[in-house]
């Protein structure tokens, strides 16, 4: 397991590759703050307040729904992030042309990031991961490994696992959102963006388990069993839910014993504490 959740407390897992050059470019530029789009427990946004606080930018939020109260949210106010409840009718429209230019009005010269930190510099920024895989297996001794597997919400990561793979290895993407939600159009669009072949040696697979934050008895207990054996904390979002469909493949057979395998954990252990007295509840359900 490639353990991106101990990168950082704060700016966790795949946050940090994926925020890294938005970072570098707002620096570059001189831009006063970052702006970006998530929900009240996103990850994105509770990474991106973070390294605003961190390193001197200030931040803004535009976030789904009515205004709420989570843990999430109270550290978003904490690390200074000014925050804008758009709704869910408000949130709908982030992707029509014309969206940003009032809030870049609001905040000018502020770099604006797409929801989730999704970008061509950010897909890149995650290629790097696979650089730290094979320098973590030569400590391990191990010489080759069958397949790598990471969870897949907005598809940068994954891009970026194929990318830096170039090929090499196969590349499984379990769904953390319903196919409908538009991942492998966009993984394919990142992709063609750098210049990687169509057929690049990868393949999704739907872990959603209903829809995205949707929980069940079954992934509870997986959860809760998996961190009292291992001692290795997860989210139910994302990580869960990749290292269930894993068990259920190495389980089927799909996976042959003695197989290789490599699981991206990619942090947003933040998320879990909205969702710790759920866990339980559901672990005690059929």
């Amino acid at each position: 397991m490639l353990r991106l959740d101990l990168i950082d407390s704060l700016i966790s897992g795949n946050k940090w590759y994926k925020l890294a050059p938005h970072l570098a470019e707002a620096r570059r530029l001189g831009a006063p703050g970052l702006i970006s789009l998530g929900g009240a427990h996103s990850n994105h946004l509770h990474a991106l307040a973070a390294a605003g606080a961190r390193f001197g930018f200030a931040t803004a939020g535009l976030l789904r729904g009515p205004e709420v109260d989570t843990p999430t949210v109270r550290d978003l106010r904490e690390f200074g992030m000014h925050l804008h409840w758009l709704g869910y009718g408000g949130y709908r429209e982030r992707h029509r042309e014309g969206f940003w230019v009032p809030w870049l009005e609001r905040y000018p010269d502020w770099l604006a990031i797409a929801e989730g930190g999704s970008s061509v510099a950010a897909m890149q920024s995650c290629a790097g991961l696979v650089g730290e895989i094979e320098r973590g297996l030569a400590v391990l001794g191990w010489a080759d490994y069958q397949q790598l597997w990471a969870a897949a919400g907005s598809g940068t990561t994954l891009a970026g696992l194929v990318l830096g793979e170039a090929g090499r290895h196969p590349v499984v993407g379990t769904l953390a959102v319903p196919a409908d939600h538009g991942v492998a159009g966009q993984v394919a669009r990142l992709l063609a963006a750098s210049g990687c072949p169509a057929e690049s040696g990868y393949r999704l697979l739907e872990a959603s388990r209903g829809g995205f934050a949707r929980l069940d008895g079954t992934l509870a207990r997986f959860i809760l069993a998996f961190e009292a054996e291992t001692g290795v904390p997860l989210e139910p979002l994302y990580t869960g839910k990749l290292l269930l469909a894993l068990h259920d493949a190495v389980t089927s057979g799909e996976i042959a014993r003695g197989s290789r395998i490599v699981a991206v954990h990619s942090g947003g252990l933040q998320g879990r504490r909205a969702l710790a007295a759920r866990l339980a509840q559901l672990s005690r359900t059929d």
